[in-house]
């Protein structure tokens, strides 16, 4: 059945309830090119002014979905698992993750993007290994699970491309920020790439895109409740990002911290949450005899995993990783507790030191960053190195020192006010 597009625009904008014969239209019809920008950019505005209820919202994604191909992983003769994150500074999460609940016992089939802006992207910071490849077929996506138990790579053009025109549409019409648009285009691509269960990571404060926590949660619970309406067993966890994870932010400093992760040492704050996101994957994917993520970091075999995935997409994981030419060391102007640490700020900083991108088809530096040498709640000393810059070129430092003004407090007492690592779980 048609539609004319200004009678369902008309409809949200009258905050009427768009009904699922018209939402698989529009759909539809934007994605083949018969809805023009113009009126699904009305459409979108409408949609994040009047929201959508959850039945709205299963039907916006199931139409995008459908738009595109769907992977199938039936052949496997184990339980998948997947996690996304919603991002934030310093989140490298994913490449200690991945390898670790492969070691435990699940297939981890993981679709990941790029950076843009003060959020680092998973597979600019894998495509710092020389030789690693981001792009795959699904014949190789498969061979790679099969051989390495996960896959960490790009999603193909044939998921969702409804979503991809959509998202492009909404970075430049100001509609970025409806939770029903956002929740939608995550879980069109997660349920997609076919994986039985999913782990949704959905950070809060300065350094995420949901700034409060109050956002993050009903971002959470939307995205569950699509999960499960579609018939993937989904949870979340909401996480802080008011501070960055970790001690280091930007490419190959991540993949280095995310190796230690998997030598069995790390930042606490990174291995608790690899830890606790690897037993929620392999709870929800019900997967039988499943071993301790702990015990699998300690014996080795989630290197094993790591090494193994990593050779399988091309990469040399025994290569040195690319170092940048220039640093620079931030001192602390004070002794005593460092109080506060503003993720934002950090990411802006590393963004500006290159290891960021403003536009999508901007190159990154992969050794550019940031390494700190304190976290919040630590006792720094004056003079004492709080954080070291590096970058490719040493004229970048002074923005980048612009981007920290403020970004952080000493006093006499700890950071009290900090968010705790894990604030709260959702199941449907």
């Amino acid at each position: 059945m048609g539609f004319d597009a200004i009678e369902v625009i008309i409809a949200k904008r009258d905050r009427g309830e768009l009904s699922t014969a018209q939402i698989d239209w529009v759909i539809d019809a934007y994605t083949r090119g018969e809805v023009a920008d113009e009126q699904m950019s009305a459409l979108l505005m409408a949609i994040l002014l009047n929201g959508m209820n959850r039945r709205e919202i299963a039907d916006w994604t199931q139409a995008m979905i459908r738009s595109g191909e769907r992977m199938d992983w039936s052949s496997l003769d184990r339980p998948t698992a997947d996690k996304h994150s919603t991002g934030g500074v310093g989140d490298k999460i994913t490449l200690p993750l991945a390898p670790l609940v492969a070691a435990c016992g699940a297939y981890v089939p993981q679709l990941s993007g790029r950076g843009l802006g003060h959020t680092g992207g998973t597979l600019d910071k894998l495509e710092s290994i020389p030789g690693w490849r981001a792009s795959l077929s699904n014949d190789e996506m498969l061979a790679v699970i099969r051989s390495a138990g996960a896959v960490v790579c790009a999603a193909g053009a044939g998921l969702a491309p409804a979503d991809k025109k959509l998202y492009a549409l909404r970075d430049v019409t100001g509609t970025v920020e409806s939770i029903p648009l956002i929740a939608s285009s995550i879980m069109s691509k997660k349920i997609a790439e076919g994986t039985g269960s999913l782990v949704l990571d959905v950070k809060a404060g300065s350094g995420a895109f949901m700034k409060n926590v109050d956002d993050a949660r009903e971002l959470a619970r939307t995205m569950v409740e699509l999960g499960t309406d579609a018939g993937v067993r989904t949870v979340a966890l909401l996480t802080a990002m008011d501070r960055p994870l970790g001690l280091k932010v930007g490419n190959a400093l991540e993949v280095e911290e995310a190796v230690e992760v998997l030598a069995g040492g790390g930042p606490a704050d990174v291995v608790e949450l690899t830890v606790r996101l690897a037993r929620e994957m392999l709870e929800a994917a019900a997967v039988p005899g499943a071993r301790d993520p702990e015990e699998a970091l300690k014996d080795g075999s989630a290197m094993d995993a790591w090494r193994r995935m990593i050779v399988a997409q091309g990469g040399d994981p025994d290569a040195p990783l690319p170092a940048a030419a220039e640093s620079a060391v931030v001192t602390a102007p004070a002794s005593g507790t460092l109080r506060t640490l503003d993720a934002l700020k950090v990411g802006l900083a590393a963004w500006r030191l290159g290891a960021g991108r403003a536009r999508k088809e901007d190159p990154v530096s992969a050794g550019a960053g940031i390494v700190l040498h304190a976290k919040p709640g630590e006792t720094v000393r004056a003079g004492a190195p709080l954080m070291t810059l590096y970058a490719d070129e040493a004229g970048r430092f002074d923005r980048a020192l612009q981007a920290l003004e403020g970004a952080y407090e000493i006093g006499d007492q700890d950071g009290a006010g900090l968010l705790p690592l894990v604030i709260d779980r959702l199941t449907a």
